[in-house]
């Protein structure tokens, strides 16, 4: 598939135009960031990493029965996928207390939540990605009624196939982000699901093995990446 004009760049992603205009190339950068751009770096071969990563688990949700806009991996870091108009809002599902949830409610990393937890994020980086409920979805006219029931169904049965899947491998999936698009009025998954955008840790010593590692200045971000790449797919 030749690779055209560049469309996009984001904070760990370019994106460039094909000659299907329903089509486009996704190349993994190795920039990292957090704190909403507040913090950059490097992670060394992090673009291929994730790449492989959210191509593993794109293709076992597929499986599944969950649609996304992945059409197959090109290389190292490049993957096609359908070109969706992405809606401007991330959508987070919480299984453990650890972040910003931690924090707002006064819980201790590592409590267990009785049930998943569902967040939804106006996703906007100059307003740092506020907080908000279907109803500003509603009157900001991003998503309707029936786009949001299918956003919060798929979140929480992506979150069952990913948790039992992970826990053969001995990772607990404490939280995650994702993006939804929609192609041709169909509402599929978008964006990324990797170390960058999710939370893993190891099942017997809590080790974190995510982009946690960058935030937190623990080091060892590229060992916990390739970490997480080795148990899905034995290395390969």
């Amino acid at each position: 598939m030749e690779k055209r004009e560049l469309l996009y760049e984001g904070k760990a992603k370019r994106v460039y135009a094909t000659a299907d205009p329903d089509l486009v190339i996704v190349d993994y950068k190795d920039d990292a960031t957090a704190f909403n751009g507040l913090k950059k770096g490097q992670i060394q071969n992090k673009g291929a990493l994730n790449n492989k990563i959210s191509s593993y688990f794109f293709e076992l949700l597929a499986v599944k029965g969950i649609a996304s806009h992945y059409v197959r991996c090109l290389s190292a870091r490049e993957m096609l996928v359908k070109k969706l108009e992405i809606l401007k809002v991330e959508v987070v599902v919480r299984n453990i207390a650890a972040g910003s949830l931690a924090k707002r409610l006064g819980l201790e990393e590592d409590t267990s939540l009785r049930r998943p937890v569902l967040e939804l994020y106006y996703k906007d980086d100059e307003l740092q990605d506020p907080m908000i409920n279907e109803y500003h979805l509603y009157a900001l006219e991003i998503a309707t009624e029936e786009q949001v029931r299918h956003l919060a169904a798929t979140a929480l049965e992506i979150n069952e196939i990913l948790t039992v899947a992970l826990q053969e491998r001995q990772i607990v999936l404490v939280d995650f982000k994702l993006e939804f698009g929609l192609f041709h009025g169909s509402l599929l998954l978008g964006d990324e699901i990797s170390p960058d955008t999710c939370r893993f840790w190891d099942a017997a010593t809590r080790e974190k093995l995510d982009k946690d590692r960058f935030r937190r200045d623990l080091g060892g971000v590229e060992e916990a990446y390739e970490e997480i790449l080795r148990r899905l797919t034995g290395g390969n």
